[in-house]
């Protein structure tokens, strides 16, 4: 009886051990289909597609995007290089990861990418990914996986495929190619405001695309972008949108279509006769 009951529960014990490897695996395969953060969405763009972010991702993407234009790339580099942070961080900034791993594309210390505090500079990390980019011999005509495997060098190395069709609409809208195509919502208080979010907007434009004399600030609470054409105004209509939550920005305007902060989609406050030649950005005052 004894002998029974013992092999008894050691059997017991042997189907818990595979029910929980089996779990384990279940949530790693869900994990990895899983299409977009759970967390704070507050950021839709549609532009042949629709993809849903929270701020910080929204910010982190428009970011890449232009770091990728100061590259003079293609479009196709921007597609890569979105679904590469999109796979190995959900385009969150992380402190930490695997082993050594840092930032937006877990980026490796130990690996010649830089120290964690570079790493995790956004920009920097986006303008070593995409340097690293440039020296993989046809990258271009690679299937956006294998481009970005060549970079990364990871165990998995098709996981960077899922993120593609995402990463297109989010290149689309952020490289111009859409209009109106970027709208993020935020309540409460804004995260800067007055001169300070106007300095500081103004000093990510000038960093994000290598402006110089484009940018200009119009008063204490607000700014204008010059613009070359329609696509380029579109380009930095939307990042400001994109980076709206952390620089305090309230209302961006280029022609006749006006986004505000707690309207959910862009608004004709003009005709279409009213085409600028400049983004006009307006941050929250002072309280």
């Amino acid at each position: 009886m004894w002998v029974r009951t013992r092999a008894g529960v050691a059997g017991f014990v042997v189907l818990v051990l595979v029910a929980v490897i089996g779990v384990v695996l279940g949530m790693r395969q869900v994990g990895d289909r899983i299409r977009l953060p759970l967390a704070s969405r507050s950021c839709t763009v549609q532009a042949d597609g629709t993809v849903t972010l929270n701020a910080h991702q929204m910010a982190n993407a428009a970011t890449i995007a232009a770091i990728g234009i100061q590259h003079e790339l293609p479009d196709r580099a921007v597609v890569v290089a979105l679904a590469t942070a999109y796979q190995e961080s959900g385009l969150r900034n992380l402190e930490g990861g695997d082993r050594d791993s840092v930032g937006l594309f877990q980026q490796r210390p130990s690996q010649g990418w830089g120290t964690p505090t570079q790493i995790r500079d956004p920009r920097y990390a986006a303008d070593k990914f995409y340097a690293a980019l440039k020296k993989v011999r046809g990258w271009e005509e690679m299937r956006v996986t294998d481009a970005a495997q060549k970079v990364q060098r990871s165990a998995f190395p098709e996981a960077y495929e899922k993120w593609a069709d995402e990463s297109e609409v989010l290149t689309r809208a952020l490289l111009g190619n859409a209009t109106g195509a970027v709208v993020c919502t935020f309540g409460g208080d804004p995260a800067m405001r007055g001169e300070a979010a106007a300095t500081a907007l103004s000093r990510g434009l000038n960093l994000d695309w290598g402006l110089t004399s484009a940018v200009t600030t119009a008063s204490l609470t607000g700014l204008t972008v010059a613009a070359g054409d329609q696509r380029e105004g579109w380009r930095y209509a939307h990042w400001l949108v994109a980076h709206a939550n952390d620089h305090g920005v309230k209302r961006v305007r280029f022609g006749d279509l006006e986004w505000t902060n707690r309207g959910d989609s862009w608004t004709r406050v003009g005709d279409e006769s009213d085409r600028t030649a400049e983004v006009v950005a307006e941050v929250f005052g002072d309280a």
